[in-house]
């Protein structure tokens, strides 16, 4: 375990394209309806869709929960900080 207290293992279910839980998340760096990004045991993940509900945040444990319309899950190697700082810099062009 690492100091936060969260598995350093990394998994994700997804039922439907309605309803999916992750365990080794370590941080959330933004979300919003249409989009959630966060920190995984994994890399950073980028969770696009529509009318996006979180249903569970505990980043003690590592877990999170949502539920709406995935659309798209894709992984990066980036840290959350530049991933971040990549879509400010997109919505500021």
């Amino acid at each position: 375990m690492d100091p936060k207290g969260t598995k350093t293992g990394h998994q994700l279910t997804m039922v439907n394209r309605e309803k999916l839980t992750l365990d080794g998340v370590t941080n959330v760096g933004s979300y919003d309806p249409t989009e959630l990004l966060l920190e995984t045991a994994a890399g950073v993940l980028l969770i696009k869709g529509d009318n996006l509900h979180l249903t569970l945040l505990n980043l003690e444990q590592g877990k999170i929960g949502l539920t709406g319309e995935i659309n798209a899950l894709t992984y990066s190697n980036e840290s959350l900080h530049q991933k971040s700082k990549g879509l400010l810099g997109k919505l500021f062009k």
